[in-house]
């Protein structure tokens, strides 16, 4: 495994572990398999792991507490906090002070730890100034509950509010060959201020495996509610993802390391955190450490997805208005 600068004398595993999956959103939880993949995941030296409070209202951070918690010292864990749901089940989010106090004590809870490496905002909260929400996290860390602070699908505006009253260490969006937005304005910014970039989703929730099948995904997996993985960009998607498939084999690497390579290639402060419950895609993504990139090999890969531009949307209406975006 190879390793990126995070702060200030941190070096994290340049691949991370999304661990989303494993309780949340994909499909029927497999907790041997997970538990499984966490310890692959320090025998490849994969020490970043990813999660947050809401994936599987906190079973995921139980779950991950297996593995983390006897082997503390060898991982750097992130989690999140904020998003809260109603009676009727609709979501929302809570960025206030008082929230972000109780939130913290119950991540700790479920980890059994002492201390979270990096505690990202999962959102912010338009009713809420990212500068308390952003006071009081700074609190924690004065407090020793936490390390770093980290932002979630932030604008830039956002971002440098934040960055003001404590350094932001990292700001984590959804990236890939597919999703990017953020080149236009966060990446730059990210990269101005020393921010670490830690992409989600960087394999477009494994559609440039070209190993997804859309048509056999279970009723409980979230994917078949997002527009791109509906039947209208079908065709489209699975010829890019075909056509990617053969340009990885050219290249003697497999899709799913193409794309992580492609990812790691756009900066070096760019730590991406691809999901997976699996230990076969996980030792997969590993090896995208491998995979050198030259300017004609990124140029192959600009041509085909101009030839195979209807991807679709990342996010219904519903979700999109949960991303903080500059005015």
């Amino acid at each position: 495994m190879e390793y990126r600068k995070f702060g200030n004398n941190e070096q994290l595993s340049a691949i991370g572990l999304g661990c989303m999956s494993m309780s949340h959103a994909y499909g029927v939880p497999d907790d041997t398999e997970s538990i499984a993949t966490l310890h692959t995941a320090l025998d490849l030296g994969i020490t970043f792991w990813d999660t947050a409070d809401v994936y599987g209202n906190g079973r995921n951070e139980e779950l991950i507490s297996k593995v983390l918690t006897p082997n503390r010292a060898k991982i750097f864990i992130a989690t999140k906090f904020g998003f809260t749901t109603d009676a009727t089940g609709k979501m929302s989010f809570n960025g206030s002070p008082a929230y972000v106090k109780s939130a913290v004590e119950a991540s700790l809870k479920r980890l059994r730890i002492d201390t979270i490496d990096l505690y990202y905002a999962h959102r912010i909260d338009p009713n809420v100034p990212v500068e308390e929400m952003v006071g009081a996290m700074a609190e924690l860390v004065k407090e020793g509950k936490i390390r770093y602070l980290g932002l979630s699908e932030a604008s830039v505006s956002s971002i440098k509010k934040a960055h003001a009253v404590h350094p932001i260490s990292a700001v984590q969006s959804e990236y890939s060959l597919l999703t990017r937005e953020v080149e236009q304005h966060v990446l730059p910014a990210c990269q101005e201020l020393g921010i670490a970039f830690v992409p989600f989703s960087p394999l477009a929730r494994g559609l440039m495996t070209n190993t997804l099948n859309i048509e056999e995904l279970g009723e409980n997996d979230f994917r078949k509610k997002l527009p791109r993985y509906q039947p209208q960009y079908q065709e489209n998607n699975q010829q890019l993802a075909a056509g990617f498939a053969e340009l990885a084999a050219q290249l003697g690497c497999t899709p799913a390391q193409l794309a992580l390579a492609w990812v790691l290639a756009q900066g070096d402060n760019i730590i991406p955190i691809p999901g997976t419950k699996k230990r076969k895609n996980l030792t997969d993504n590993a090896g995208s450490v491998a995979v050198k990139l030259s300017g004609q090999h990124l140029h192959q890969i600009e041509e085909l997805l101009a030839k195979y531009p209807n991807t679709g949307d990342r996010y219904d209406e519903a979700s999109k208005q949960l991303v903080d975006k500059d005015s």
